[in-house]
């Protein structure tokens, strides 16, 4: 069971960076046309993955987690061969719509699946080993990208999830229980559902395209005033809605609020400097794509290792400390980083001591904040829970790329090497912010609940 949730979220993160490295070869094939439109092949994932998660986890409560998982997971398929064999630009950005919406259902399916199988004390370890996978996803999105381009071009990019995928299909079939299923929850509310989607997804919206548009254009001034508007409307029918999307409620336990806060900083910091890495070893030190994602293996690797380590040690001193001393490692890596490269070429002294300590500190704090997030979800709500958990950290990874961009300017000839140093501080000082949340709010013990007893929703978890 961790293998196929670990597998699943591997792939659908994976897509969020992936096909960033793959853009270049996509101007090239498309060279007709703009790249505003054909940006829309890496916008409308990121926008409609990020607010298709919470209802996608709601629905899995209500109609069966393993359903809605190998549902998503075939969606997400046969969206990816569709991507592959796109002839026009508008076919590829409607694929990759549809397989945001796959990845959307398998994510809180896949979370909530895993949280079942284990008792209370080991969810921590768990859920920690998936958030790793999740964190060594997005960092590894530039190494396999970069491979797979030079191998062919960017339809292998796509095509690449296919056999995964389907054998992933196979293995899910055999080993899912079947026990899983319907858990007789009512429907959520559908104007909620789709108020909350919209406004989620117009934020998101202005997010991405913000740079692109104009901060202060009334196009994104209007997208963004209409976003929160929908998501204020959302969460005040949610709180008075009989069977709202997402229960309020869980937020009033703090692990689960202070952890979704936690991670959605830490997801701003770490997807930033995913973005600062690429540019940085392409821009200043002028590695061939392939290259630079061979020199950014080793911090992902070093994360996918230590989670399971540091997993064992937040169940032993509590997930504040290992999580907060984890932001502070990685931050003191970004100040490496920010400090020490110059111009020219020197991997293991330059660049390989910070790639150690963000990918510890990764590893400390991606893993461990998601694995408190979602350890004391009550039974009937694990699926939605998860999702609220990983909508926070898509929503901190568009967030890191707006800020990186913000940075870097419109002007590309700004692009050198003072003002990637520069994001290493700002990407530093967020890591921080996260070890000052985490260190202050954060319980001092574990409080995984013993929620195996039934489906209701706890005293303190609810909503009316």
């Amino acid at each position: 069971m961790l293998g196929i949730c670990s597998l699943a979220a591997f792939m659908a993160f994976l897509d969020v960076t992936i096909v960033n490295v793959a853009f270049p070869n996509m101007e090239q094939y498309f060279h007709a046309i703009d790249r505003a439109s054909l940006s829309w092949v890496l916008s409308g994932y990121n926008v409609v993955f990020s607010a298709m998660l919470v209802p996608a986890g709601r629905l899995a409560d209500v109609f069966g987690r393993r359903r809605v998982f190998l549902y998503g997971l075939a969606l997400f398929v046969l969206a990816s061969l569709g991507a592959a064999l796109s002839p026009i630009v508008w076919l590829l950005v409607a694929m990759r719509i549809v397989q945001a919406v796959g990845a959307a259902a398998v994510i809180p399916a896949s979370i909530a699946l895993l949280l079942a199988e284990y008792p209370p004390s080991k969810r921590l370890t768990a859920t920690a080993i998936l958030g790793a996978c999740a964190a060594a996803a997005g960092a590894f999105g530039p190494t396999v990208g970069g491979l797979l381009v030079e191998a062919m071009d960017w339809r292998l990019v796509f095509l690449v999830n296919v056999p995964l995928g389907v054998a992933l299909m196979i293995w899910s079939a055999i080993v899912l229980r079947g026990s899983a299923e319907r858990l007789r929850s009512t429907m959520p509310d559908l104007l909620g559902t789709v108020t909350l989607t919209a406004g989620l997804g117009a934020v998101v919206m202005v997010i991405v395209q913000g740079d692109g548009w104009g901060w202060n254009s009334a196009r994104t001034l209007l997208t963004g005033i209409c976003g929160l508007a929908l998501l204020a409307y959302a969460i005040k029918r949610s709180a008075r809605h009989p069977a709202p999307v997402v229960e309020l409620g869980l937020l009033r336990l703090r692990p689960v609020a202070v952890g979704n806060l936690g991670l959605l900083i830490f997801a701003t910091a770490i997807y930033g400097k995913i973005l600062v890495d690429v540019l940085y070893l392409t821009g200043v030190w002028h590695l061939r794509p392939a290259l630079a994602g061979l020199a950014l293996a080793p911090g992902p690797l070093i994360t996918t290792a230590c989670a399971p380590i540091a997993g064992r040690l937040a169940e032993r001193y509590g997930a504040r400390l290992i999580a907060g001393i984890g932001a502070v490692v990685f931050a003191l890596g970004c100040v490496w980083f920010a400090a020490v490269p110059g111009t020219e070429v020197a991997y293991f002294s330059q660049w390989l001591p910070g790639s150690v300590l963000t990918g510890i500190g990764n590893a400390m704090t991606f893993p461990i904040l998601t694995g408190v997030a979602v350890s004391s979800l009550p039974y009937a709500r694990f699926a939605t829970g998860s999702a609220v958990n990983a909508a926070a950290r898509q929503v901190g990874a568009v967030l890191g790329v707006a800020i990186v961009v913000a940075i870097l300017g419109v002007d590309d000839s700004a692009l050198n090497q003072l003002v990637l140093l520069r994001a290493f501080w700002v990407i530093g000082f967020t890591a921080s912010l996260t070890a000052i949340v985490t260190l202050l709010w954060l319980p001092r013990e574990n409080t995984a609940l013993d929620l195996d007893a039934g489906p209701s929703l706890p005293q303190e978890a609810r909503v009316l």
